[in-house]
């Protein structure tokens, strides 16, 4: 390991890291040398990876909290008792996210609509606001949403999620300007279609996976741990004169 991606004292929430790409770079970030708090809203899966991560690292590399992320004072708990496991958290990766709705925008329920907004946004607004001003203390901090390409154009089926991760691009470039003096850097990364439960409904569907794998350069489905370098690399020191961006991994979709 290069000193460069070496996250040794680091301590980094990882929401959604009970599976997919929250586990991968939870599982990632401690392989560097972080200790990781996993969550979501299902404690014993939760204690299944931390189990495997402390069996994998060492003892105390991660504990596991659950949290459901639509309930403010269940973040608010969180980031509490992230405290108490580890002291200063350096690294806030928003990953947890929902998406109870496929389809055109004029049927959504309303229902589905505030309950995206309010488990892909708002949660990640909330919690990055629990965190900052001790990120601000130490001056060190860097905040991680996980976005999607959805975010990066328009969607027929998939509008009320691809406004969502939008705004979250819009986060992290906000944070990014308004925390930047005080060395905290927000980004932002986008993946494509990915191999997870998440997306399960997408590339289960033989023609939903085909037409998307046609489109990228690589022409195959991504898998959890290609996204997971990524975002070892924006909480090291590698990633230090980057903030406000998002990163795009996507297989090249988006360039054709």
């Amino acid at each position: 390991m290069t000193s460069l991606f070496n996250l040794k004292d680091k301590n980094a929430i990882i929401t959604g890291s009970s599976r997919g790409i929250g586990k991968a770079i939870a599982y990632r970030m401690a392989e560097h040398g972080a200790k990781v708090i996993i969550t979501s809203r299902k404690i014993d899966a939760c204690e299944n990876v931390a189990e495997e991560i402390n069996s994998t690292f060492g003892k105390d590399t991660a504990t596991a909290i659950s949290c459901n992320i639509s309930d403010k004072e269940q973040l608010k708990s969180l980031y509490a008792k992230s405290k108490e496991f580890c002291g200063s958290i350096t690294t806030l990766v928003c990953n947890a996210a929902v998406n109870p709705y496929f389809g055109p925008s004029n049927n959504i329920p309303d229902e589905a609509f505030e309950k995206i907004m309010k488990s892909n946004v708002q949660s990640n607004f909330w919690l990055c606001n629990e965190i900052l001003p001790d990120m601000v203390k130490i001056r060190n901090g860097s905040i991680i949403i996980i976005s999607s390409i959805a975010g990066l154009h328009g969607s027929s089926m998939l509008g009320a999620y691809a406004i969502s991760k939008a705004a979250d691009s819009q986060l992290a470039r906000n944070i990014s300007v308004e925390y930047g003096r005080n060395n905290i850097r927000a980004n932002c990364i986008s993946p494509g279609l990915i191999k997870t439960d998440f997306a399960r409904a997408l590339w289960e569907n033989e023609d939903i996976l085909r037409a998307t794998t046609a489109k990228s350069a690589l022409k195959r489905i991504g898998m959890p741990d290609e996204i997971a370098g990524a975002a070892v690399y924006l909480a090291s020191e590698a990633g230090s004169f980057m903030t406000g961006q998002n990163i795009v991994i996507d297989g090249g979709e988006s360039e054709q």
